[in-house]
């Protein structure tokens, strides 16, 4: 990737929809800047993200045989229903009270799986059950691997809806202990990393990947929800506790809605929702305590990345609570892809366990033009860092790959304690470009910490520790 400079920087502007973000370090062009973060366009994108309706019938699982008494197989069930369902025209597939245990759950189009006050889906944890291996995508990777939990493949108007739970029935001696970590292994148990080394080389050198088969044998730990190319995606109301890896995974999917969802998994790699080469996305409402980030935008993973090249665009984050977690809103770090016109406000982040606020991870290895990336009125309580824009994550300055990351802006966000501010790390050769902060307040913080290989640079009207802050 050529360096980048201010003419670049100006240059691409040119072809974008909104002009206006100008970079520089003149007073004029941060004037311009802040008067053109593009907010009218997150009302924008909520008003044009299709949420899908459904047909007013329902198909309960009872019907079709299943018991929720917690010992009976309703994997059978649940397969016919939403079979006869589909048959029919789409509606609800309805879950009532009770504890259904089934192996994974395929959704087809116009699909509503409802489930009711005091119903819990509860899915077995042998790995057997989650064979024949499906086309899916772990880490950012492709390949064909064991099926998520519940999983949809290029289906139409799906759902996942009401006041019941999920239960994945993950723990430290079932599905977790394949991290294979110091923190997670177990004694006697396999791990994901040999599989894990094997299918990254198989992807860096361009092995198609309906060839990659990595189930039985390969210790990969599925998602849990994985609608993966998909059209008009809704998830709402429920409960997911207790995930083998991520809780909600949508894939390659146009207009995904995910509001008043509550999700509790504090396991590895237990990140709470992660759009993926998504466009139109909405997470709003939700609440997240997570043993990774409560939400994380990805586009997938170094070579495959770009050889899918698809960003995920146009994400409002809203209104949504966040607890533990690695990162509370979160970019990368499988970005290959690239990321444009994310907006993320009235969120409220806080915790002892919570590492990271707002964070972009990248570096030489991922790449990835990461742009238009904003946030406001959000408060954080208690975090270890701040804010987080790094490209050193991981591997570091170790590809050819240089990430572009420009046009992100933080505005009326108030942090009573942190560690540190910033963790802000570009490259010398491949700056941040058009970083602002407005109106920012860090009240107690035990450093503010580095802002290093940045262009376009602007702080107003920031404190910390009660004192203007200059960078």
């Amino acid at each position: 990737m050529p360096q980048i400079t201010r003419r670049n920087t100006l240059k691409g502007l040119a072809a974008l929809p909104l002009a206006g973000c100008a970079t520089g370090n003149n007073k004029k062009a941060d004037s311009t800047a802040a008067a053109s973060a593009p907010w009218h366009l997150a009302d924008s994108i909520v008003a044009n993200t299709t949420v899908p309706s459904f047909r007013d019938q329902d198909f309960n699982i009872t019907d079709f045989g299943a018991i929720g008494d917690d010992q009976t197989d309703c994997s059978q069930a649940f397969a016919d229903a939403i079979t006869a369902c589909n048959a029919a025209g789409g509606g609800r597939v309805v879950v009532p009270a009770g504890t259904f245990l089934t192996g994974p759950i395929h959704l087809k189009s116009n699909i509503n799986l409802h489930l009711e006050k005091d119903a819990v889906i509860a899915f077995y944890t042998d790995p057997e059950r989650f064979l024949p291996a499906v086309f899916t995508r772990w880490e950012g990777v492709e390949f064909m691997g064991y099926s998520p939990l519940i999983y949809a493949f290029e289906e139409k108007n799906v759902a996942l809806t009401g006041e019941g739970t999920l239960d994945g029935r993950a723990n430290p001696t079932t599905w977790w202990p394949w991290k294979g970590n110091k923190e997670w292994g177990v004694e006697g148990y396999p791990s994901q990393k040999e599989g894990r080394d094997k299918l990254f080389a198989e992807a860096e050198a361009g092995v198609p990947p309906e060839q990659r088969h990595y189930a039985d044998g390969y210790y990969f730990r599925p998602p849990f929800v994985q609608p993966y190319r998909c059209e008009n995606v809704l998830i709402e109301g429920i409960k997911i506790i207790n995930a083998p890896f991520w809780l909600l995974n949508p894939v390659l999917c146009e207009n995904v809605t995910v509001q008043k969802v509550t999700l509790e998994s504090l396991g590895p790699n237990s990140d709470g929702c992660d759009p993926e080469c998504c466009k139109n996305v909405v997470i709003d409402s939700c609440y997240f305590d997570t043993g990774d980030d409560c939400i994380a935008i990805k586009s997938g993973r170094n070579n495959d990345g770009r050889r899918v090249n698809t960003p995920t665009e146009n994400v409002v984050i809203r209104n949504c609570q966040m607890r533990a977690g690695h990162g509370g809103v979160v970019i990368g770090s499988e970005i290959s892809g690239g990321v444009r016109y994310v907006f993320a406000e009235n969120n409220t982040m806080s915790s002892p366990d919570l590492e990271r606020g707002f964070r972009i991870k990248t570096n030489s290895v991922r790449g990835g033009l990461l742009e238009h990336l904003y946030m406001r009125d959000c408060t954080i309580g208690t975090v270890k860092d701040a804010i987080v824009i790094n490209f050193h994550y991981e591997e570091g300055d170790a590809g050819n790959f240089d990430p572009t990351v420009r046009h992100v802006e933080v505005r009326n966000l108030t942090c009573d304690q942190a560690h540190q501010v910033f963790k802000v790390r570009g490259f010398d050769r491949a700056p941040i470009t058009d970083l602002r902060f407005y109106n920012c307040e860090f009240k107690q913080a035990d450093e503010p910490g580095v802002i290093e290989n940045v262009e376009g640079l602007v702080t107003k009207q920031v404190t910390i520790n009660g004192k203007p802050f200059k960078a």
